[in-house]
């Protein structure tokens, strides 16, 4: 359809809001696709109430005890799961006694807390908070904690992990491929126990299968191809930004897997331009469910929000800054945060596990 404009709008969206005014974007496809501007007399957020499941959630992750950090023995508990990915949170104090190999689907593990190394295939990658660890389908691996407890929340997807298209922006933009680590193919360590049995565990349909073998399984001497263990730290992560125009959540993709974007919300400069927004614009994203984990520092656009808790914004139900962080903006010259973005085309459903650690009086919030 071609554009159309009618009565107290603006022609450039995201500035020069008219005074009294609110913002809000209708668009489709997230935030590439058709779109509208409206412009209405009060918040869309202004609710008194609501009733049903498309209600803003927030959970205090950090919080949730895990089955691993009780037992080497266990596995990571699911928080959230769509058909596009499914949502896990694993905390360990001990290195596992065991290695594992994922046959149904890719990982991306983020590092919340804690520090250690993965030992797998292709070799040993350390890792340390901030760090995002992409882990192909089938690949075998364990984790050995050094300064624990590690949390990690782990993405696992059915299709393949990819980098977003840059665009006009090019492949350097964001980060440049140059700073992602690949594993270091070391000798495995002297005190290997070469006459003891070592156990594998594959895991398939959300069912695992034993096998044993009596050698150490890291016994890859060489190796090459396009396919293999990755690290990106979010120090690494240069965001894109503009000093007249608030640009979307889409401009922060990080990873992409199908119907999944994954997308990194680092320290930034905020607009310089009096008439420019500073804070997100009020959106009702029609076609993903949005889940936002904090990792550290002070989230510009929600009040309240500690490190380590995780918000969920459903597809079809406003959101957008809270006044608190409306007012506090205009004191801001940048932003100082780092948080997660998960955003699934299919709805999440939310795991009876993570209720427990809800925050219930979250969807008020924005009064």
């Amino acid at each position: 359809m071609y554009l159309m404009k009618k009565g107290n709008a603006p022609n450039q969206a995201h500035v020069g809001v008219p005074e009294g005014l609110y913002e809000e974007e209708h668009g489709r496809q997230g935030f590439t696709g058709p779109a509208s501007h409206l412009y209405r007399s009060h918040p869309p957020t202004g609710w008194v109430r609501i009733d049903g499941p498309l209600r803003p959630r927030a959970f205090a992750c950090a919080a949730l005890p895990t089955p691993d950090q009780r037992s080497t023995d266990a596995r990571p508990v699911e928080i959230l799961r769509s058909p596009d990915v499914r949502v896990f949170l694993s905390r360990r104090a001990d290195t596992m006694p065991y290695f594992v190999r994922n046959a149904d689907g890719d990982e991306v593990q983020f590092i919340h807390a804690g520090r250690g190394r993965f030992e797998t295939d292709y070799g040993v990658l350390p890792y340390e908070p901030g760090d995002y660890v992409v882990i192909p389908k089938g690949t075998t691996y364990r984790i050995i904690v050094e300064a624990g407890p590690s949390l990690f929340l782990i993405a696992e997807t059915p299709t393949p992990v990819e980098l977003p298209e840059r665009g006009l922006l090019g492949h350097h933009a964001l980060f440049d491929r140059g700073v992602m680590s690949a594993p270091d193919l070391v000798h495995a360590p002297v005190n290997r126990e070469e006459g003891r049995e070592w156990e594998v565990r594959i895991k398939r349909e959300g069912e695992c299968t034993r096998v044993v073998y009596p050698f150490y399984p890291m016994d890859v001497v060489g190796w090459k191809g396009d396919l293999w263990v990755a690290k990106l730290n979010v120090r690494d992560f240069r965001p894109v930004t503009s000093p007249r125009y608030h640009l979307p959540p889409s401009v922060h993709a990080t990873f992409q897997a199908g119907g999944l974007l994954i997308s990194t919300f680092a320290p930034r400069p905020l607009e310089s331009d009096p008439q420019a927004l500073r804070v997100p614009f009020y959106h009702r994203n029609m076609d993903y469910d949005e889940v936002l984990f904090y990792h550290q520092g002070d989230f510009f656009s929600r009040a309240g929000i500690q490190p380590g808790m995780l918000t969920l914004h459903p597809q079809g139900i406003h959101h957008g800054p809270q006044p608190q962080a409306v007012e506090a903006s205009r004191s801001k010259s940048r932003t100082d945060e780092v948080a997660i973005m998960l955003e699934s085309r299919r709805p999440f459903a939310v795991l009876p596990e993570l209720e427990t650690v809800e925050a219930k009086e979250y969807a008020n919030s924005w009064r």
